[in-house]
């Protein structure tokens, strides 16, 4: 496993998703977390909305069923949306995170993140709210969740924290990270930015890029490992996972986890065995050839 440096916090290069363990049962869940935390993976990932709290609730359950495991790990959860709204007040955060931490039965969130952008949004309001929460002890550090580049400086203007964190979709069917970047000064469709090169703001300012969804296509459309959507990728996944005697699943995550802006990549499934073998991406060192051989077996093009 690899570990990042995040605020001081050593974070697993792995995080494990929690979006989908609202459903299992208390023997398959402990099972789960316990399978990740011997892969080395020690990064758990949540949000108040997944599942309608029941994910932070039934990972609750197992936190009080075996106290010695919150020690083991870092736990980060998302707050903001709200039904047809998204909600940065002061009001919502505090009370959000009180409803976090009390689902999840601990005293404090190592990361808090805000989960997807208000329009609505006052700097200072947001900073009152992250102030009293880290002078109480109940949030340790904090992050965003797509953010482009305006947003993240604008919200970061009115903190006295530093952002640790901003969490986006990439993938290698959802390359829009680095897309605009390798087609600057041409009059390709990829050159076009979406973000205000977000990536590159996100290393000038230290801020860790977490991946969600790395392996879906589309806004959850479907995962692309095996889909016969992408037969180009897939044949040169199955190439690269000889050449490397790895996987298609570690492959495509040692593609993310090549760039120098050191990512973490978010895991959603709750399948020990594929979570072994993202793990194993980590063990993958993906020579440069390799990593635009993907990015052009995905449909993408260079200028």
């Amino acid at each position: 496993m690899k570990y990042l440096d995040i605020s001081g916090v050593d974070a697993s290069a792995i995080v494990a998703g929690c979006m989908r363990i609202g459903s299992m049962e208390p023997e398959a869940l402990s099972r789960f977390v316990h399978a990740a935390l011997d892969n080395g993976v020690n990064f758990f990932d949540h949000a108040d909305i997944y599942g309608g709290g029941e994910c932070e609730a039934a990972f609750g359950r197992l936190l009080a069923a075996e106290p010695g495991l919150r020690d083991r790990m870092v736990l980060q959860s998302k707050c903001g949306i709200r039904k047809n709204m998204y909600d940065f007040s002061k009001e919502h955060i505090l009370e959000s995170v009180e409803g976090i931490l009390s689902r999840l039965g601990t005293d404090r969130l190592d990361f808090l993140l805000l989960h997807r952008p208000d329009a609505l949004m006052e700097p200072e309001e947001v900073a009152e709210a992250f102030s009293r929460l880290e002078t109480s002890g109940k949030v340790l550090h904090f992050g965003v969740s797509n953010f482009n580049a305006r947003q993240a400086e604008l919200l970061q203007s009115g903190l006295k924290q530093k952002l640790a964190v901003n969490q986006l979709q990439f993938g290698l069917t959802f390359t829009g990270l680095v897309d605009h970047a390798i087609c600057a000064n041409t009059e390709f469709p990829h050159a076009a930015d979406r973000d205000g090169e977000v990536l590159d703001y996100c290393r000038l300012k230290g801020l860790t890029i977490q991946a969600w969804s790395p392996f879906q296509y589309g806004f959850f459309e479907g995962v692309f490992l095996g889909s016969p959507k992408f037969p180009a990728l897939n044949e040169k996944l199955e190439e690269l996972a000889e050449k490397y005697g790895s996987t298609p699943q570690a492959l495509a995550t040692a593609w993310i986890l090549r760039h120098p802006a050191g990512m973490q990549v978010i895991s959603g499934s709750t399948n020990a065995a594929r979570l072994q073998e993202i793990c194993a991406g980590c063990d993958v060192d993906l020579a440069r050839e390799d990593w635009y051989a993907l990015y052009l077996a995905a449909g993408n093009k260079l200028p």
